[in-house]
């Protein structure tokens, strides 16, 4: 019985998933989506609509890291905008379950750090979209969306790394990409597995 009570107990928190959203009009992408959940399954999307969003993982660290942000933020039961009069940088909106908060500019430091989160896993995913789509359509454009992920990378920007891996490796061993993009690839491949700094060479 004291078991049932406690799985009953524990079941809102396993269940529970965190959304994190920009909507800014202009920008681009104009509109973008985090979505986490108890487990660490993410899901990234540029459409309110999409029902076929980028899924990577996130670590337990990291998981744990954002869920203790939204602790202190008290599940975002009390505003967090500023107040201040500053120019519009785009509707952001955490939900918790059936709480949710929006604002344009906050002076919360845990808003701020959660807001940093979110920002760090859509620079992520847009960069496995670049390498994705330069891959498979402009082998001579990979250079440049690995560069961008190396800068990403050197700047602790990157968030779940290990999705980067299988397609690194792909393009480390395929000869029909250039020297110079193969050698990037590798010494990112082997810094993402490494937790460490590129080889620079």
């Amino acid at each position: 019985m004291k078991f049932i009570s406690l799985l009953v107990l524990c079941c809102p928190l396993l269940s529970a998933q965190l959304v994190m959203s920009k909507s800014f009009p202009g920008s681009v992408p104009e509109f973008s989506e985090v979505r986490i959940d108890a487990s660490g399954n993410a899901e990234y999307r540029e459409d309110p609509k999409d029902e076929d969003p980028l899924k990577f993982q996130i670590s337990e660290e990291d998981r744990q890291t954002i869920w203790d942000l939204v602790d202190k933020l008290g599940h975002f039961t009390r505003p967090l905008e500023s107040g201040l009069k500053i120019a519009r940088m785009g509707d952001k909106t955490f939900r918790w379950e059936k709480n949710s908060v929006t604002f344009n500019y906050s002076e919360d430091e845990d808003a701020k750090t959660l807001l940093d989160w979110y920002e760090k896993i859509c620079e992520t995913e847009r960069a496995y979209i670049a390498l994705e789509t330069a891959a498979k359509y402009d082998k001579l454009g990979v250079e440049k969306a690995l560069l961008q992920l190396e800068i990403s990378w050197d700047s602790k920007r990157i968030v779940a790394p290990q999705q980067m891996l299988p397609m690194l490796d792909r393009i480390a061993k395929n000869e029909g990409f250039m020297h110079m993009a193969r050698s990037r690839a590798a010494d990112l491949a082997d810094a993402m597995r490494n937790k460490g700094p590129r080889n620079k060479k």
